[in-house]
């Protein structure tokens, strides 16, 4: 037994080296199959990356030969240039030589007349400023651009020059004195061009229809002022304008001239109105007019109440049988009525009398002096508000342009006036009504007391 068991192992043995044999080599074989494929494919990659590189390589030397020819066709442009440039040069040289050598001929051949044709020159250019302003452009147009041409002429002026220079010379001369009427280009209030018959006085005023115009040298046309200047005392520039257009007779009419030239009809334009004046303010302006209606409204009101209850009291005064439409009336219905009391008792009545009709007197007062005292307090706070604006604008754009500047400034001065001429009014009122109502209550108390005294006499 103990044998078989050894045989048997021993057998068992053999089949287990049999086996591990057998999967050994199956395992080594398929370990060489596996190597094989990882070789044939990096080869296949290696061959992939070779053809790659191969073309890049062909590529690159495709653009090297494109930029090779590209910088050949600059320098070829370059050295085309350079030639060019040379010859430019060359001439440059000999054309300032010859300009050179006409100057100096021409130097020669002017010999006396240069000075002369300077002096010409000259003189284009400094009546050709006030050609360029004149009124008298508008009826005679062309004549700013035929003097710009003679002064900016580099070569000899023409006879025809010269004498178109002193005709024009001579034609502001006699047109400066000379009132004319002729068919202009003026442009009406909106913007339209429109011919009309234009009345010229010299070159200090020009009107149509009554309307006073400006020359504008860009369009060598005349325009329409804004506004109109207005009358100045018993003087009309419309009518005069008018009266002068209208004119046929012999002899003379009195019309308005501008010495100035345009320059104060310009600033009669600029200057402002009232109701300019009340913008300039502001809202607080408004509200410092307002507040000024209002309280000059109730001081109207309350002057013409007390004027008519110091009126009604004065003619109790006169009359025996009392009357309740006025205070003294009402004070001696309170004294009527309390006849049987004593003395003090009375006297305790009518000064509870008077009491309730002082109230009445003074109504409304207090709210006129609270609107002249708030006046001029809204004018400062309008200066402050205004010279605030001012310095933002300084601040934003600086102190060069007073224009900038004047919009918070008009602010500041506006309020101030406004709340000042608001103020006088309103006091003047407030006094005066104050004093009506004083003088209305000593009315009472005075002829209370004389009730008094003739009630303590009769009781006696």
């Amino acid at each position: 037994m103990k044998i078989f068991r050894i045989l048997g192992v021993s057998l068992i043995a053999a089949v287990a080296s049999l086996s591990a044999m057998t999967a050994v080599a199956v395992t080594s074989s398929a370990s060489a199959q596996s190597l094989q494929d990882v070789l044939a494919a990096a080869k296949e990659e290696r061959e992939a990356v070779r053809r790659e590189n191969l073309q890049r390589e062909q590529e690159f030397v495709a653009e090297r030969n494109r930029q090779a020819a590209r910088l050949a066709q600059i320098k070829a442009q370059v050295a085309r240039a350079e030639q060019e440039r040379d010859r430019l040069q060359d001439a440059y040289k000999a054309n300032s030589a010859e300009i050179d050598e006409l100057s100096a001929q021409l130097d020669e051949r002017q010999a006396e007349f240069k000075e002369l044709f300077g002096a010409a020159r000259t003189a284009a250019e400094d009546f050709s400023g006030v050609v360029e302003t004149s009124l008298i452009s508008a009826q005679f147009p062309g004549r700013y651009e035929a003097l710009k041409k003679l002064a900016g002429s580099e070569r000899l002026p023409t006879i025809e020059q010269l004498e178109n220079l002193w005709l024009i010379i001579l034609q502001e001369m006699t047109e400066q004195a000379s009132v004319t009427k002729f068919e202009g280009t003026v442009y009406a209030d909106d913007g339209k061009q429109v011919s009309l018959d234009v009345t010229r006085i010299g070159p200090f005023t020009a009107f149509s229809d009554g309307k006073f115009l400006v020359y504008d040298s860009n369009t060598e046309s005349l325009k329409q002022l804004a506004k109109q200047p207005g009358a100045t005392g018993n003087v009309n520039p419309v009518e005069a304008a008018r009266r002068v257009e209208n004119y046929t007779g012999d002899g003379f009419v009195q019309g308005m001239v501008d010495p100035s030239l345009g320059t104060l009809l310009a600033l009669s334009v600029d200057s402002p109105t009232i109701k300019d004046i009340i913008d300039q303010g502001g809202p607080i302006g408004k509200i410092i007019i307002g507040l000024a209606i209002l309280g000059v409204l109730l001081g109207i009101y309350k002057m013409f109440t007390l004027w008519g209850t110091g009126s009604a009291v004065r003619g109790q005064m006169r009359k025996k049988n009392a009357s309740k439409g006025n205070p003294l009336g009402r004070i001696l219905n309170a004294y009527h009525s309390n006849t049987g009391a004593d003395t003090d008792t009375l006297a305790l009545k009518l000064d509870d009398a008077i009491l309730k009709e002082v109230p009445k007197l003074e109504n409304g007062l207090n709210l006129i002096k609270v609107a002249a005292a708030v006046a001029p307090l809204l004018g400062l706070l309008g200066t402050v508000t205004g010279m605030i604006k001012t310095f933002e604008s300084i601040k934003l754009f600086g102190a060069g342009d007073p224009k900038i500047m004047a919009g918070g400034i008009s602010e500041a001065l506006v309020t101030t006036e406004l709340g000042l001429i608001a103020a006088i009014p309103l006091l003047i009122l407030h006094a005066f009504a104050a004093g009506s109502a004083r003088s209305i209550s000593q009315i009472l108390e005075e002829q209370a007391a004389g009730m008094i005294a003739e009630h303590a006499e009769s009781s006696k």
